[in-house]
């Protein structure tokens, strides 16, 4: 449903129960059936069942509606037990119960572009510079405590961005909070890995992220990649080149070296995005194939 982008309230209801229908009435007449329950969820919830593997529903569009569980049948009335021998039946048919399970939901937002990296990488910046969105920003280590959505518009173009919290070693496995919300990128046609210029070593900061991808799974290890070298605007021209090719050296096909707090080298970054995005004729562009003009392919890390 629009205007839901989380599953919050679920935490506080999690029993749904569908009213009963009316019992039926003199001369004949049946009960009144019984409303339908709408249980309304973000637009990308999956609706899993008891083993949290089988998927039983995935709500990708505004308005979407699914028949999860039906209710039961109404019995029969004494009238339809008359007869030429009976002729004022007592008994009744009580009918038959409806459905009833249980279910999980999973929400991974729909976005075009996702946006990854360690924390402190800059994420928020990056996102509140190129859209609207207050993120929180902060100089220490996971100021971004949950996904944050931002619509780019970009050479008369738009497209939706999410940030994850920021990703640590062994994020795969539970460590910190970032795995918590991989979830959320595995609908993105393409990601926006950000690197940190001015951390310890940025060739290694590369290879974390795309070690805990890969671990991950889920298809994010193959989308394609676009490598951001950001806070360019606090270290000299020479030391950002010689990161730009530590990155490459490391498996980056190309690298932007940007700045998320005064959005220098932004727009290459962005172009290329648009690369990935459906044509503007609204042809479908298949997810991680760019517009040939474009075509810089990412080098998987060894």
């Amino acid at each position: 449903m629009p205007g839901l982008n989380t599953l919050i309230d679920f935490r506080y209801s999690q029993h749904f129960k569908a009213r009963r229908g009316g019992p039926g009435a003199g001369k004949n007449r049946t009960g009144a059936s019984a409303p339908e329950m709408v249980v309304k969820v973000p637009v990308g919830t999956q609706v899993l069942d008891e083993d949290r593997e089988t998927l039983l529903a995935d709500l990708t569009e505004a308005g979407q509606r699914v028949v999860l569980l039906r209710g039961g049948d109404g019995g029969r009335g004494n009238a339809s037990y008359k007869s030429s021998t009976n002729r004022a039946p007592r008994q009744h048919g009580p009918g038959w119960p409806g459905e009833e399970r249980w279910v999980w939901l999973r929400l991974k937002l729909l976005a075009d572009a996702g946006l990854v990296g360690l924390p402190n990488a800059g994420k928020s910046t990056f996102i509140n510079q190129i859209t609207n969105t207050k993120a929180k920003v902060g100089d220490y280590p996971f100021t971004t405590l949950r996904p944050q959505l931002g619509v780019v518009r970009h050479r008369a173009r738009e497209f939706v961005l999410a940030d994850i919290p920021g990703l640590i070693e062994g994020a795969a496995e539970g460590a910190g909070i970032g795995d918590r919300f991989l979830g959320h990128i595995e609908r993105c046609r393409v990601l926006i890995h950000l690197v940190d210029v001015t951390g310890p070593d940025p060739a290694e900061a590369l290879r974390v992220i795309e070690g805990e991808l890969a671990a991950y799974g889920a298809g994010l290890e193959e989308k394609p990649r676009l490598v951001a070298l950001n806070k360019i605007d606090l270290v000299d021209a020479e030391l950002v080149a010689a990161f730009a090719d530590e990155l490459t050296a490391a498996g980056a096909a190309e690298v932007y070296p940007i700045s998320g707090a005064t959005g220098a080298g932004l727009e290459p970054l962005l172009d290329a995005v648009i690369g990935y995005l459906p044509a503007a004729t609204g042809t479908e562009r298949p997810a991680g194939e760019r517009e040939e003009a474009n075509e810089k392919p990412w080098s998987p890390l060894g």
